[in-house]
């Protein structure tokens, strides 16, 4: 028997019966994946027999999964964070590593040490935090931005702290001392630069050779060939296989082709980044752990606790709201799956022993465990209020002037910036909400009577006068914020109209239940528009569509969300599509069928549908005249069943060739 097939079914196995549990218990699967890890590997229950076939998967996933990061590091990328990105990030990395190097003083550590331990600690978990954003819709919250930016900018950090290390590390790695460290530093330099050069003149070209070819199987081994082939250059130069797949991503991000790339890459560096997730927690000496559990706890908690609080006054700094900073110190405070990288470098180099490597790695892997827990219940937490100084300017500006029968915006996104453009082409009165200190100084700035402040407090939402307002509307995309202001804009007027946006049809029922009068769905909505336009071209009655449109509304949207529509809906749009129908079809300039009269179409002879009237300069004609020359401007109304009616529009578009 295979050893190797062996330790590989066990761990699928195990995955796949630890993965179901956690799906039961509502337990992310990155966590489940570590823990498989521990119990199946040396240090647990040792049902993998050769730990090295799992560590190269491992870093085959990793190679990957850089890669993919690589990818997505195009220009527009970056620039679409803006200050988040150039600010946030960098001052996150630097004071990180900055703090963690003066505590370091304080010990025995070298300074080279202690700058390694700073890198560490910097990084954040990308895979885990950005998988646990999607799943709690909160990515497009103002928090999840800031951490997608942030956890952006250190993953542009992760090819040159791996090139540090042996740089940290001295003389210890026998290449040559410092001198050595430095050549090799200009080296990745070198390579770094070579594949920006590459990235615009070389590859781009090769792929849309590649992609001409129109072989599926040749794109996607052009692109494994391009990743391994860069892990395996930089390996040979004596760097990582790590470093390799983010330079050939950064190579292929310029290219036309690297959505495609990403698409067709996504389901190995899925595969592959589980198995890194699950060697990670091989790797964990679970004896060890216990034999230093308070230590490893302590650790852990100093780290979670003093990075929180670190990100947390960053994002204040940038005068982002209490509760936006808080809720992205929380989510980031984590040690990240690059930092087991960094860990296994440092350990390679002989820059930290094996029992700082171990609690190192113990700390980390219980940082990851927290981070779900974190991540789910941050937005949830009851945050200070906003600025004491913003709400009192915000009362001031409200004082004297507070307004009545007007229209309360919360959120001045597209959707809220839309709003207030109608309301205001309607002379309709309105006050905007925002938490984007940006937003609301460009928004003041064009006139908008907008306030600062977390429309999740009941302060600002009295500042804003909701008690005497005509309608509320919530147009915010952090879920937990849109259900406390919610309840907090009933709590202060039980019967003014609420109407909210929400992403997700499953969010309906609960936000009814907080107090909403009115759900709109982006997922529902979008169905709607698209079954609509499909109707219209079938040219279903618009009264029908309408009427279609409101069955599923008033029946709370049960029809998309069951896998049976209901009979009722169903027997409407029945009967219309058995039903005959009309339409009007606009006779343009230069149309085949001008000039030429109704008797020379024979529309009724080779369609099955007729002309009962037509309309010429607004003037409706009922009595049809078999020789009635058709012109330009003529609205021909037509009559018969579904398919007839199909036939005459492309009868009179194209002509009667077209049939």
């Amino acid at each position: 028997m295979h050893a190797w097939l062996l330790d590989t079914v066990v761990l699928f196995g195990a995955a796949l019966a630890i993965l179901a549990l956690c799906y039961r218990i509502r337990v992310s699967p990155v966590v489940g994946l570590l823990v498989t890890g521990a119990l199946i590997g040396p240090h647990g229950l040792a049902l993998v027999r050769d730990a090295e076939n799992v560590e190269r998967f491992a870093e085959l996933g990793v190679v990957l999964l850089l890669f993919v990061i690589g990818l997505e590091l195009s220009i527009d990328r970056l620039r679409a964070f803006g200050v988040n990105f150039l600010l946030a990030g960098p001052l996150q990395v630097l004071l990180t590593v900055g703090a963690v190097t003066a505590l370091a003083a304080f010990t025995p550590f070298t300074v080279g040490q202690a700058l390694y331990f700073g890198m560490v600690v910097a990084l954040s978990s990308t895979a885990l935090v950005l998988k646990l954003l999607a799943e709690s819709n909160q990515t497009e919250s103002p928090h999840g931005q800031l951490a997608l930016s942030i956890l952006l900018f250190q993953d542009l950090l992760i090819a040159p702290m791996l090139l540090l290390v042996p740089w940290l590390a001295g003389g210890d790695d026998g290449r040559g001392g410092a001198g050595g460290a430095v050549a090799r530093l200009l080296i990745g330099l070198l390579v770094v630069s070579a594949a920006f050069l590459l990235s615009r003149y070389l590859v781009p070209r090769l792929f849309r050779l590649v992609a001409s070819t129109r072989i599926r199987e040749m794109f996607l081994l052009a692109a494994l060939f391009t990743c391994l082939g860069g892990a395996l250059a930089t390996e040979s130069l004596g760097f990582s296989l790590a470093l390799g797949g983010f330079l050939a991503g950064v190579v292929l991000a310029g290219s036309d082709q690297s959505h495609q790339v990403l698409a067709d890459i996504a389901p190995f560096r899925d595969l592959f980044t589980s198995i890194f997730f699950i060697a990670i927690g091989m790797l964990l000496d679970v004896r060890s752990a216990f034999d230093q559990l308070p230590l490893v706890v302590a650790v852990a908690l100093g780290i979670l606790v003093a990075k929180a609080l670190l990100i947390a006054l960053i994002v204040r700094g940038l005068r982002f709201p209490r509760r936006t900073a808080g809720i992205a110190g929380l989510s980031l405070a984590q040690i990240g799956e690059f930092s087991f990288v960094l860990l296994q470098a440092g350990l390679a180099t002989g820059l930290i022993a094996t029992e700082q490597y171990d609690l190192l790695l113990a700390a980390a892997f219980l940082t990851l465990l927290a981070t779900p827990l974190l991540i789910q219940f941050g937005p949830r937490l009851p945050w200070p209020a906003t600025d004491p100084r913003s709400a009192a300017a915000a009362a001031a500006a409200a004082a004297g002037q507070r307004p009545s029968g007007h229209v309360v915006i919360v959120g001045f996104g597209l959707t809220g910036r839309h709003l207030a453009h109608v309301l205001r082409a309607s002379a309709l009165r309105y006050r905007v909400i925002e938490i984007d200190g940006r937003l609301v100084r460009k928004a003041k700035q064009d006139g908008e009577p907008i306030l600062f402040g977390d429309a999740s407090r009941l302060e600002i939402l009295d500042h804003a006068a909701v008690r005497d307002a005509a309608m509320v509307v919530f147009a915010i995309s952090d879920p937990a914020a849109l259900r406390q202001g919610l309840a907090a804009a009933r709590a202060l007027s039980p019967s003014v109209p609420i109407i909210v946006r929400t992403h997700r049809l499953r969010e309906l029922e609960e936000l009814r239940r907080v107090g909403a009068d009115e759900v709109v769905s982006e997922e529902f909505e979008t169905s709607i528009e698209i079954f609509t336009r499909v109707l219209t071209r079938l040219h279903v009655p618009r009264n029908v569509i309408r009427t279609q449109a409101r069955l599923l509304r008033e029946g709370s949207y049960e029809m998309m969300r069951s896998a049976s529509p209901s009979p009722e809906a169903d027997g409407v749009l029945a009967r219309a599509l058995a039903a005959g129908t009309t339409d009007v079809f606009l006779v343009a300039e230069g149309h085949e069928i001008a000039s030429r009269s109704l008797r020379d179409l024979e529309l009724r002879q080779r369609t099955g549908a007729s002309v009962i009237a037509w309309v010429r300069d607004d003037r409706p004609e009922t009595e049809v005249d078999p020789d009635h020359r058709i012109e330009p401007g003529d609205a021909l109304v037509l009559v018969g069943g579904h398919a007839a009616i199909e036939k005459a529009f492309r009868l009179l578009e194209h002509g009667p060739d077209a049939l």
